[in-house]
């Protein structure tokens, strides 16, 4: 893999790339624990997503639902998910804010425009 992917991905993602939350291709480590993959993946996603079919807002809300309670689910209680779940879940929020941040920035043009007329 690329050296500087391994370093600036967890910087950016904020990312704790435990081993044992983490993916392995050949032996290798991914750069990143399996539900921020999932939020990468996600994220790529949504912008082809989104340019086809736009998401309503309160729908970005609702695919970021399951990463929340499954996280707090797993800092609250003794309950550990599993590495697919991490990266479903991670992958539904990955889309959700992508596509949040694309939905309410044409909100902001929209009715920044409508203010100047």
């Amino acid at each position: 893999m690329i050296p500087w992917l391994y370093k600036w991905l967890p910087i950016v993602f904020g990312c704790h790339c435990r081993p044992d939350r983490s993916f392995y291709w050949k032996g290798k480590k991914f750069p990143l624990c399996a539900r921020c993959t999932g939020e990468l993946a996600g994220i790529f996603a949504g912008i082809f997503i989104y340019a086809f079919h736009p998401i309503p807002l309160y729908a970005c809300f609702l695919l970021m639902i399951p990463l929340v309670v499954d996280g707090f689910l797993q800092r609250l209680t003794a309950y550990e998910s599993k590495n697919w779940k991490r990266l479903i879940t991670g992958l539904l929020f990955g889309v959700g804010l992508y596509s949040f941040f694309a939905c309410t920035t044409v909100m902001a043009f929209y009715f920044g425009g409508s203010l100047v007329r």
